[in-house]
């Protein structure tokens, strides 16, 4: 592992205790920090992340910044680079 991909799986680590991430959501997160596309994407493969509770944990948050419909609350875990059934499973621990 370089020094690059070090800091960047710790950096991941560092935003996951805190708050949730879609995998693309990660990358794109320390992308922004300056980290390359390559130590992001090696980071976020390197992490112990579960990207349906990272979902899991997504969804009430949007609920609690405004009214979603099911389908619209789906459409926005996708929108944040959750897959197709992270999102659903996300949604389903909501209760919706």
């Amino acid at each position: 592992m370089t020094g690059g991909q070090h800091n960047a799986v710790r950096a991941a680590n560092r935003y996951l205790d805190y708050s949730s991430f879609s995998r693309q959501g990660l990358i794109d997160q320390l992308t922004y920090e300056d980290y390359s596309t390559e130590d992001a994407t090696f980071a976020v493969d390197n992490v112990a992340a579960d990207w349906n509770e990272q979902a899991a944990l997504s969804a009430p948050d949007y609920l609690d910044y405004t009214a979603f419909s099911r389908q619209s609350l789906v459409d926005q875990l996708i929108y944040e680079g959750f897959t197709p059934d992270q999102a659903q499973c996300g949604v389903d621990q909501t209760g919706l």
